[in-house]
């Protein structure tokens, strides 16, 4: 049995009527947009093709006479375009309660039920009754009744989505005109083709500052009745040009120099040229009126320069002279003049040297420029003269520094014999008038071969030297003489150089001469290398001679306050040479390859401990051993703190092979391997078992035991037993206190070395003075090579060049290369990746 539909009450039936009306009226606007929109996109994409077209300039490309016809076409595509719209007829209220019924889920179409009557006027009770209850059920439908959103099926239509393109293409186009977005639109509708009677009249001005300042043009405005105001430096160019007219007047003051007269081009084009020399006012006059600009001239100051330090003369030969420049614009050349003292007016057969001059990074900033220069082979070599430091701008102008008085360094020569023949150049060179005390010298140098020259080849040089110098009559026979006695003199000192040492001074010169003349960083990496191999050949054979010959009575005595450089310390000044080279820094390059040579030289004068010193011998080792002991350390502890990194943890789990069935992992000896297949735990033991040996052979020589030693065992001890138990990561920090303590017992030691760490003799007195040994005015500040050694830092047995500053720019250049290189180390934290990332970032 069906179930009866609800009735729908009386009053009920109004809202039911209202409800339908909107849903109606609702369809019939989604209808009328479905078929609006299709036709709707022809229109529209037409003018979007319009637009694009201008704004692309195609109506700039065509005749002025062929646009009306282009914008005609374009009219009648658009009323074409129309046509569809045309033909839309609105939507009837069937269609519109079609759409209702379709669009709801409802049965039985109850929108067009609800909208439909009974045909004629039945009468009959049953058929009454069956369509009040079709009505009935159809009201109750009434509230599911809904209208979907427009469909247009554009998709359909426009397979392609060229829609779509058009509107890219439109955005594309638009960008592309700028600010000409609206002359490329109004164009296709500028019909008037211009006037006929020649070009357009313009005037234009700029200001052209000279190329050395490298400051860009300055723009004059010369609209009619104002007045403008203009800077620029002293030895500009001001160009006034005005196109489509000749008739231009320009009047200027005594401050604006001509600089040459105008010209006019085929095509109308008057320019007038004037070079700015002081301020002054540009009046220009033209058919469109008169403009004013005043031109304020900067002038251009010259260049200041002052030396920064005294000029230091090294060891070799060569002079370092710091100093500072500035100037506004830049600097072009810099020297340091070199005048006589005492000799002004007198002829030289050789003009004073002339040293050129490092220019700075930076001409604005207050930095120190350092240079040094070869003077060993200078006649004026140990002449004392008046220095003056002189920097030339691009403009010409000159600044002076004040005067100092100088003797110019000079090669130490140790043969008695050689330094006299260099002097007697010297004094031939600087005074040729005088050239007879010269020629008394050297025939007193051959009085007795037997004491003075007892070689025959030196006396027969001498001879021909004297006899020479008696013969010569022109200057370039007096320098024929000059270059024979320096000659004789470096024979005499160098002859019997090894080849070793012969090879070294030759790759020492070649690096120089590389420098100077700005060699590529192949050449240089190249000749370092060469430099590197003959220093390692010459202390080799230094080592053995030394072996052979313990204490030679011809060399000097030795410093108290010796300090041992080792081949790894001149290995490290190698490398700083090179990265200098590659970054630019040239004037630092040399003067630590001035640096190298005198710690070289000075080792040929060292002597030799002798053979009972045996304990500086030990406190030598002590210390190498201590430094080899640190950098051990340092690697371990790095080693440890990338194990106990929970990223390595994981890496160590993938890539572990797998044990043997008998072997159980013990703990701590799971742990990175080093170079001789030693865990981490082991590692440290030999540490720990090294320290305990060194401190043995301190107390065995007399020296107290430093407590910073005994404080780095005991956490040398505590690391190896964390290692031990698996805690790398509480290992690090026992590892760092121990670095720290063996760095401070390093420092107690040298102390003891420098004062109070002698050893009693058997009748209790001390021993001689040995290495590290303060002086008679207290601790000294020089190492046995004579080098200073308060700029040093003994601490972690590396060794800093004294003076061995760095610009800010090569500095900064090095920091972000040190930080670059670590963020691609992929093995790092990635909390210091993360810090090195915001580092660069902020740089």
């Amino acid at each position: 049995m069906s179930e009866s539909p609800a009735r729908v009450p009386a009053r009920a039936r109004p809202m039911i009527d209202e409800r339908l009306r909107a849903l109606t009226a609702r369809a019939r606007l989604v209808l009328w947009w479905e078929a609006l929109w299709p036709a709707l996109w022809w229109p529209l994409g037409t003018v979007i093709v319009f637009l694009i077209l201008s704004l692309l300039g195609i109506w700039d490309l065509l005749p002025v006479a062929a646009r009306p016809y282009g914008v005609g076409l374009a009219a009648l595509a658009l009323l074409a375009s129309l046509i569809p719209l045309v033909r839309i007829s609105p939507p009837t209220r069937q269609q519109a309660l079609a759409r209702i019924d379709r669009d709801s889920a409802a049965p039985h179409r109850p929108a067009a039920a609800l909208a439909d009557s009974l045909a004629g006027a039945p009468s009959d009770p049953g058929t009454l009754a069956l369509w009040e209850a079709h009505r009935q059920r159809a009201a109750a439908a009434i509230d599911s009744l809904r209208v979907a959103p427009p469909r247009p099926g554009m998709a359909a239509r426009d397979p392609f989505a060229v829609r779509g393109g058009l509107i890219v293409v439109l955005a594309a186009a638009a960008f592309a005109a700028g600010s000409d977005v609206l002359p490329r639109l109004t164009t296709a509708f500028d019909w008037q083709a211009p006037q006929a009677g020649g070009p357009a009249f313009r005037v234009d001005g700029w200001i052209d500052p000279p190329h050395y300042t490298r400051l860009p043009p300055i723009l004059l405005d010369l609209r009619d009745g104002e007045e403008r105001h203009a800077r620029a430096p002293v030895g500009s160019t001001v160009v006034v040009r005005a196109a489509g007219s000749a008739e231009l007047s320009v009047s200027v003051g005594r401050g604006l120099v001509r600089a040459e007269q105008p010209t006019t081009a085929p095509a109308g084009l008057v320019e007038h040229r004037f070079t700015l020399e002081a301020d002054d006012e540009l009046v220009v006059s033209s058919k469109a009126g008169t403009s004013r600009v005043v031109i304020e001239a900067t002038p251009d100051t010259p260049p200041t320069v002052v030396f920064s330090d005294e000029p230091r003369n090294n060891t070799r030969g060569s002079i370092t002279l710091t100093y500072r420049m500035r100037d506004d614009y830049g600097i072009d050349t810099a020297e340091a003049l070199v005048v006589p003292l005492g000799r002004e007016g007198r002829r030289t057969l050789v003009p004073p040297p002339r040293i050129p001059l490092a220019l700075p990074l930076d001409p604005a900033a207050d930095e120190d420029t350092r240079t040094t220069n070869d003077l060993s082979a200078s006649p004026w070599a140990g002449a004392t003269v008046a220095m003056t430091l002189v920097a030339r701008d691009h403009a010409g102008h000159e600044g002076r520094s004040e005067t100092k008085t100088v003797v110019l360094p000079q090669r130490p020569f140790t043969k008695p014999l050689a330094r006299a023949l260099v002097e007697q150049r010297r004094n031939l060179v600087l005074a040729p008038d005088e050239r007879d005390r010269v020629q008394t010298a050297l025939d007193a140098l051959l009085i007795a071969p037997e004491d003075f020259t007892p070689e025959l080849g030196v006396f027969i040089g001498l001879s021909l030297a004297s006899k020479r110098l008696a013969a010569a009559r022109t200057d370039e026979e007096l320098l024929d003489v000059a270059e024979l006695l320096w000659a004789m003199a470096l024979e005499i000192e160098d002859g019997g150089m090894s080849q070793a040492e012969r090879d070294l001074r030759a790759a020492q010169e070649a690096l120089r001469e590389a420098l100077e003349r700005g060699a590529d960083e192949d050449e240089i990496r190249r000749l370092t290398e060469e430099l590197r191999q003959a220093m390692n050949n010459f202390l080799r054979e230094f080592a053995q001679r030394m072996q052979q010959n313990p204490g030679q009575p011809n060399q000097a005595p030795p410093n108290a306050d010796a300090r041992t450089v080792t081949p790894q310390d001149l290995d490290n000044l190698l490398n700083r040479l090179e990265e200098l080279a590659r970054q630019g820094a040239t004037a630092d390059a040399q003067r630590l390859l001035d640096e190298l040579r005198n710690i070289l030289e000075n080792l040929q004068t060292a002597r030799p401990d002798q053979g009972g010193d045996q304990f500086s011998q030990e406190m030598n080792r002590a210390l190498n051993e201590l430094d080899e002991m640190m950098r051990d350390q340092r690697n371990l502890r790095d080693d440890t703190y990338r194990q106990s990194a929970p990223w390595s943890q994981q890496n160590r789990q993938r890539q572990r092979r797998p044990r043997g069935e008998n072997q159980q992992a013990q703990p701590g000896q799971d742990g990175e391997q080093g170079e001789d297949g030693q865990s981490l735990t082991e590692r440290q033991q030999a540490l720990r078992e090294r320290l305990e040996e060194l401190r043995r052979r301190m107390r065995d020589f007399g020296l107290q035991d430093e407590p910073g030693f005994g404080e780095a065992e005991e956490a040398m001890r505590e690391a190896e037993g964390q290692l031990g138990q698996g805690q790398a990561g509480d290992a690090v920090d026992a590892q760092g206190r121990a670095l720290e303590a063996l760095q401070r017992g390093a420092q107690g030691l040298a102390q003891q070395m420098q004062g109070n760490g002698q050893p009693q003799q058997a009748d209790g007195s001390d021993g001689p003075p040995r290495p590290g040994a303060a002086g008679p005015g207290g601790p000294r500040n020089e190492d046995p090579l004579g080098r200073p050694t308060r700029n040093r830092d003994w601490s972690d047995g590396r060794v800093r060049i004294p003076g061995a500053d760095e610009s800010a720019a090569v500095r900064a250049r090095r920091i972000l290369e040190e930080l670059r290189r670590r963020l691609g180390d992929p093995t790092r934290p990635s909390e210091e990746i993360e810090y090195l990332e915001r580092l660069l970032r902020r740089n």
